[in-house]
């Protein structure tokens, strides 16, 4: 017998917002990141990620840049702060009372996303939802680096992330669902027994006239 395992996207869908976004924003208020041009930097390569056409390793120098000389545990207390003064208030309350219905109560839940997991799983830990699958970055010295453990976990990346996940979990989960946003969750879909699109972008959206999935907004 197998039982239903629950997968959703974090930025945009479990949320109004991209958390990667609010946490740059957030360390350039704190003065973390004073290059004038941080933030427009950053809108650059997160448009260029809602293409599907984003170098990660480019993305991950430039966003680790402002944590060099932070610990893990200076790096966790910040976290803490932005996900408690500019994250929690922006989770979408119907999508979560549509995602914690009692049809899902006690199955098993991920978050699964594309930028480094440090970011969801605080997120997570707020939301009771104990499994995050997202970028891991080593660490050096006590201190995150910008080099990727593993595998990204965008796009195909996620698919093997959670099967990676599956396997350590046991088999019995095979049954998943998910909910995401974007284009790069793609290959997510294109294995999901039942997925439901939230709030789902443009190019995701022209996907429903040639696929049997649902569209949650």
């Amino acid at each position: 017998m197998t039982t239903p395992l629950y997968v959703f996207d974090l930025d945009e869908a479990l949320m109004d917002g991209n958390s990667a976004m609010i946490w740059n924003e957030f360390l350039v208020e704190k003065g973390l990141a004073n290059e004038p041009s941080f933030l427009n930097e950053e809108r650059r390569l997160m448009a260029l990620y809602v293409q599907g056409i984003l170098n990660e390793d480019i993305y991950l120098e430039f966003a680790t840049r402002s944590l060099a000389n932070k610990t893990y545990q200076e790096v966790c207390a910040l976290l803490e702060e932005c996900i408690n003064r500019k994250v929690l208030s922006k989770i979408f309350p119907h999508i979560a009372k549509r995602s914690w219905s009692s049809t899902t109560q006690g199955q098993p839940m991920v978050i699964i996303s594309a930028i480094v997991s440090f970011i969801p799983a605080c997120v997570a830990k707020r939301l009771n939802i104990p499994n995050v699958v997202g970028i891991e970055l080593m660490e050096s010295s006590s201190q995150y680096s910008a080099k990727i453990l593993g595998l990204p976990s965008h796009p195909h990346g996620k698919v093997v992330s959670l099967n990676e996940w599956l396997e350590q979990h046991g088999p019995s989960h095979n049954h998943s669902q998910n909910g995401a946003d974007s284009i790069n969750d793609l290959p997510q879909y294109e294995v999901a027994d039942r997925p439901h699109l939230v709030n789902p972008h443009e190019r995701l959206s022209a996907r429903l006239e040639s696929a049997p999935w649902r569209a949650v907004y």
